[in-house]
């Protein structure tokens, strides 16, 4: 996971894992702005504020030179941004001045008591390491007894000297319960059980082999073909809806967060690492800066997102998949912030002009710096990329709930007025109502009541029901 803040550092050389940063630069680049639009539905007309006064950019960009993938990279310079994350956290007015409580004077009333149960060595032997986080590590393990004997599984183990407040023992308790609510998808990483004991919580999750999407890419000399990278868009966008239709927004999405359940070419794909995800409403917006540089939306450094800020990311994941550069870059984590803020992806160089103009339009409309304008999961899933894949099942799209509720607050002038707009769908949109009109089940006679939303919205007794409330 990675955690990113809006306050421009100094540039820093991270060798973890004794991997570098290898770039091809192309200074001659032109900057390329589009303004060809195209037929594609789901426009909304609501333009975004053009001053922000909390912006990081301080300057501007003009164009962004070429970047190829050649090797893994690690997250750029993420040690300032933990230790103000953390100084901030402990209630200090100036987080990067603030020194980090060390030891018991950390401890000092925190309950890290979470109710899990204390049997984890008696049911699981640990194995060798396979991964580590700023808060934590993974490794394998073989449960000993109980409905997985003799299967191997991944454990996360967080320590608890490391929760030394109160946020970040919420953040653990967080990740569980969301765990819990989202496993079953095929496409999620599942979740098995929370262990604890007084120095460790132990995470118990479903062991892919496969390794990360991230090398899959580079072992392809960096790209996908069109083909297969929309085998790999559909379950990544699959997973996303699912999740945003139970209320949580990932908030780390990149391509090191999606997993392959084995080595064979065609195994499933499955997102992982719910660190930094969290609950939002739809009328909710975040405010706090976290994610990865490379792959954070433009609203999540105006401090005012929600789930749109997931579809910015996958966005530069379809990127990287078709041309293997990334679309946002700079040589310091604040230059990739005013590059995103301030840049328009290029789509002039190769291998673009060799693309399909579906994969085009399919991209752009992701990496929209409106998010009002930006696809939804379902809606993707519904784009001409991907609308004939032989994988595309639309799910039920949670902008289908706002909208119903802004149509029942609208006047009866406005409610005309969409009367008549109706009449000028294209086939398009109205393949893409239909779906979405005949997943909420309506009656014989056609028609959706409300009961029908309490029937079946997933969360009919939770957070999302209360968008009806007025």
């Amino acid at each position: 996971m990675g955690i990113c803040h809006g306050r421009p550092i100094e540039q820093q050389q991270d060798l973890s894992n004794g991997q570098a940063l290898s770039i091809e630069t192309d200074p001659q680049a032109p900057n390329s702005r589009t303004s060809k639009t195209s037929n594609f539905p789901f426009y909304s007309p609501s333009p975004l504020p053009s001053l922000f006064k909390n912006s990081p950019a301080v300057s501007s960009v003009s164009s962004t030179p070429l970047r190829i993938f050649k090797r893994p990279f690690p997250p750029p310079s993420p040690a300032k941004h933990i230790r103000a994350l953390l100084a901030r956290r402990h209630g200090s007015v100036k987080p990067n001045e603030a020194s980090i409580p060390e030891g018991s004077e950390s401890e000092i009333a925190l309950d890290k008591s979470f109710g899990f149960s204390k049997q984890f060595s008696s049911h699981y032997e640990l194995g060798e390491e396979v991964g580590r986080g700023h808060f934590g590590y993974t490794c394998t393990a073989k449960a000993k007894k109980g409905s997985l004997k003799g299967q191997d599984v991944a454990v996360k183990v967080i320590p608890k000297s490391k929760m030394t407040t109160a946020i970040a023992i919420e953040d653990v308790r967080r990740e569980v319960k969301i765990l819990r609510a989202l496993t079953g998808h095929k496409n999620l990483v599942q979740f098995y059980d929370a262990y604890e004991d007084d120095e460790n919580v132990y995470i118990l999750m479903e062991l892919c082999k496969g390794g990360e999407l991230l090398d899959r890419i580079l072992s392809r000399g960096g790209k996908y073909s069109e083909e297969d990278a929309k085998s790999v868009m559909v379950q990544i966008l699959s997973a996303v809806a699912y999740c945003h239709l139970q209320g949580v927004v990932h908030r780390d999405l990149k391509p090191e967060n999606f997993l392959f359940t084995s080595k064979e070419e065609n195994s499933q794909l499955k997102a992982i690492d719910f660190g930094l995800s969290d609950y939002v409403k739809p009328d909710e917006r975040l405010n706090d800066i976290v994610g990865s540089a490379y792959y954070v939306a433009p609203e999540v450094l105006h401090r005012s997102y929600g789930t749109e800020a997931d579809m910015w990311s996958i966005g530069v994941i379809a990127y990287v998949l078709l041309c293997g550069s990334r679309p946002f870059w700079a040589r310091t984590e604040s230059g990739i912030f005013r590059a995103v803020l301030k840049t328009d992806p290029n789509f002039d160089e190769t291998p673009w002009p060799s693309l399909s103009p579906e994969a085009i339009d399919f991209v752009k409309r992701l990496l929209n710096k409106d998010y009002r304008k930006r696809l939804t999961a379902a809606q993707a899933l519904c784009h001409p990329w991907l609308a004939n894949h032989h994988d595309v099942k639309i799910p039920l799209d949670i902008i289908v709930y706002k909208l119903v509720k802004a149509y029942i607050c609208s006047s009866s002038l406005r409610k005309s007025a969409l009367r008549a707009l109706a009449k000028t769908l294209t086939l398009a949109q109205l393949a893409y109502i239909r779906d979405q009109f005949n997943l909420l089940g309506p009656n014989k006679n056609g028609f959706v009541s409300m009961q029908n939303f309490r029937t079946v919205s997933p969360f009919s007794n939770c957070t999302f029901w209360t968008i009806f409330q007025l």
